[in-house]
Parts: structure tokens; sequence; C-alpha cells
């Protein structure tokens, strides 16, 4: 898988780093989301591959640019104003979309994305804010993110509207409620290759039901994640024993209709046939070898984790978080 994503970018940019570069000490430069992807990466899990831009590089966009000054004072608002807030917001955000990001900032995203491939992949483009004293958490849904995008100068646009999504209205508002510093705030943008997933669901390493940590739970449905995470569709449920890997039970559930991505790169429903929409999703061999990974995951964590996975052709972890609602016993 690494060898695809090999790119020389010049030693002096601090403006990208690739997954394998970065650790969750790395915080400070790629947030929590992107610290989380480069340590995964690192275990050797089977993420897609990707890159971020680094919060640094937003920070030297800001100084170029000379706008710091003009962002400071259109803040200077009082965030209980509805309508001063939402037009603070509007200004920062214009003033950030019409200035030119550097040039060797450009060039050194749009060599990484050519890196990722045949020059014409559909990525997912996250922001990944990061401050020294909020945790990340804070952070969730604040910012923008950009799916299926394709050619590099829509990468680029992309990553600089996430770099304007940190001053959405809600961003502020939240910012100021907290007596935080906007400036001290930095957005890092996580450019990664998307799957195409013809099956996709999520696996909990504990039984998020009865708390049992015994049991591995995997939720999954046949085409993109969304309807899943969404919960637009009842998933095949599956119970493997985490111990022995064996499966305990399979529960199949009548999928109608799938979520699939067009060669334009829009999202579309398709309608299942009877047969395939009474089928089970996953293999007993896919369910084994998705289950080995939780485990994987889970050890390298040390905490029953909540993860989102994606088969096309070859399995992928999209995403792993700890499951949020486990108590020891």
């Amino acid at each position: 898988m690494t060898e695809k994503i090999h790119v020389q970018i010049p030693e002096s940019s601090g403006d990208i780093l690739w997954f394998k570069e970065i650790s969750k000490d790395d915080t400070a430069k790629v947030g929590g989301k992107g610290a989380n992807l480069g340590e995964m990466f690192k275990a050797g899990m089977p993420i897609p591959p990707g890159f971020c831009v680094t919060a640094q590089a937003y920070e030297r966009f800001l100084e170029q640019a000379g706008i710091k000054e003009e962002i400071a004072r259109i803040l200077q608002i009082d965030v209980e104003d509805n309508e001063a807030l939402h037009k603070a917001s509007k200004e920062i955000q214009e003033i950030i979309a019409r200035q030119s990001m550097p040039e060797d900032t450009r060039k050194a995203i749009t060599e990484a994305y050519s890196g990722l491939g045949k020059g014409d992949e559909f990525v997912a483009v996250r922001s990944s804010a990061t401050a020294e004293d909020l945790p990340e958490a804070s952070f969730a849904g604040q910012q923008a993110t950009f799916l299926n995008v394709r050619e590099a100068d829509k990468v680029v646009r992309a990553v600089q509207e996430c770099w304007a999504s940190l001053f959405t209205a809600r961003a502020i508002y939240y910012r100021t409620s907290k007596n935080f510093n906007h400036m001290d705030v930095l957005i890092s943008v996580v450019v990664q290759k998307m799957v195409d997933s013809k099956k996709a669901g999520v696996m909990f390493t504990v039984n998020p039901a009865t708390n049992d940590d015994g049991q591995i739970i995997i939720e999954g449905a046949f085409g993109l994640g969304e309807m899943v995470v969404s919960g637009r569709t009842s998933p095949d449920l599956y119970i493997i024993d985490k111990l022995s890997g064996n499966i305990k039970d399979i529960h199949v559930n009548e999928q109608k209709s799938a979520l699939f991505r067009n060669e334009a790169g829009e999202n579309y429903t398709h309608e299942l046939d009877p047969q395939k929409a009474n089928s089970q999703v996953l293999s007993d061999d896919e369910m084994t070898r998705i289950a080995e990974l939780g485990r994987k995951i889970e050890k390298h964590y040390g905490f029953p984790q909540d993860i989102e996975w994606a088969v096309d052709g070859k399995i992928f972890v999209t995403q792993s978080r700890p499951v949020t609602t486990f108590k020891k016993g």
C-alpha cells in the first residue's frame, strides 16, 4: 500500500506530512484527527493513504496574506448579537477565501495529491483543528468536510475553504464563550483517498448494548458506509467471540437499497434486487478478518474502539475512536 503513495516532497516544506511521517505526538501540527490517522498508519493498520496540510501552513498563509489584524478587528463583536456574529463570520470567511495561497504551499499540495495515485483520485478533505489548551473533541463538527473531491485545483480550493471554516458563526461563538483566543486556534487539513466501498459498516470491540468486552459487534451493509453511520438502513449484525475469533451469531437484515458513487463523484441510491437485498453482506472470512483488525486496534490503543471499515477488494479502516460508553467492571 505504501509504495503507491510515495512522492518526492522538498525537505524544506513543512506544509505537508504524509500519514507515515505522523505520530500521536504531532497534534500541534496536524490536529487530533490527523495524529490519529498517522498513528494507525504507523501501527500497520490498512487505512486509505493520505497526507495532512499542517497547521503551520495555515499560520504562514495568515502571516503572508497580512490579514491577522483585520480578522482580530472584525472579531471585536458581541457574540450574543446573532446578526453581528453572522456578519463577522461571513466577512472573515470571504477575506480568507479571496487570498492567494502561498505558491510553495499550493505546489506542495498539488504534488502530494498527484502522489496519491494517477492524479485524479477522489479524496476526502477534512478539517482537523488544533489548540494547545482545548481538547480536540471540543471542535467536533465545527469545521468543514468535503467528500469526493477530484483534481488538484479543487483539492487546493477545498483546503482553503477548510481554513475559512475555522470562522463559522458556531466556531466563533464557541471560542468566545470559552474565553479562548481565536488566533491561538490553528487548523490542519487531512487529504485522504476515498474508498469506493462495495460493503461498509462499523465495529465495536465491546458489545455496546451489554458492555460485554468479550464480544466484537460488526454491523455491515452493501455500498457506502454513510447508510450505516447515518442510520438510514438496518445493517446485518454479527457477533464474534473476541478471544477465540469464532462467529457466535449472524443476523441478516433486508436491505432494499444501497448508496454508491458514480463516475462524477456523486452518491446515488440504487435499489437492490430481492435476492441481494436478503443476502448476508459479509462472508464468514471477511467477518473474521475485520474482527482480527478490531482486536489489533484495541490492543494498540489499550481501550475498546468504535471503528468504521470499508471493503473495496481489500478491507480498509477509515476511522477509529474510543467507545465512550464503556465502563470497566
